[in-house]
């Protein structure tokens, strides 16, 4: 029953990235061959690294659909933001801060995670608490207190803060939410 749990999660995981670097595929081989061994601790600890790689591309995935900064604008990618994701209910995480000396916003994407979840009611139902709403790219967009959030395909939060309000809706206008919808699929 084991070895079809264990060999079970390695080919989901296997068809999740079959593009994936050798290295992937070496890990969750060698997770399997540890456990027709025997070690179950060891191919454990090789799952979680396979794992780790594996959310590695996802992360990655997700930043790409951060954009290249405006004219003018320098663009700084937080490469820590997705630390401590665990304690949130994990997921994924990509972060940029944008600032053109005077001004600055930060843009943040967090998708898979708990605490996405947890907010898709306030966001959905927005103009009935009282927050501005407006579209960007058929995608809608809850205003309150210089901070904008909006949830694509109920799985991505993006939010987006600091700066003045129609800046950061000119920013947003650069996002591609059709394809942030199945990012990682």
């Amino acid at each position: 029953m084991r070895n079809r749990i264990l060999t079970a999660t390695a080919v989901t995981l296997l068809a999740a990235a079959p593009l994936a670097a050798d290295e992937i595929t070496d890990t969750l081989q060698s997770a399997i061959e540890a456990y027709e061994d025997g070690d179950v601790q060891y191919a454990l600890d090789e799952l979680e690294i396979a794992k780790q790689k594996l959310m590695g591309l996802k992360t990655s995935a997700l930043s790409a659909y951060l954009p290249e900064a405006p004219e003018g604008w320098t663009r700084e990618l937080n490469e820590d933001v997705a630390n401590g994701l665990g304690m949130m209910g994990g997921g994924v995480a990509a972060e940029a801060t944008y600032s053109n000396g005077g001004t600055s916003y930060t843009l943040n994407f967090m998708a898979d995670n708990a605490m996405v979840a947890s907010l898709a009611g306030m966001i959905n139902n927005a103009a009935v608490m009282g927050m501005k709403v407006e579209r960007v790219n058929r995608q809608k967009f809850a205003i309150q207190n210089r901070e904008i959030m909006g949830l694509v395909a109920n799985r991505v939060l993006v939010r987006i803060s600091g700066a003045d309000v129609e800046t950061m809706l000119k920013a947003l206008e650069a996002i591609d939410f059709q394809a942030m919808a199945s990012f990682g699929a």
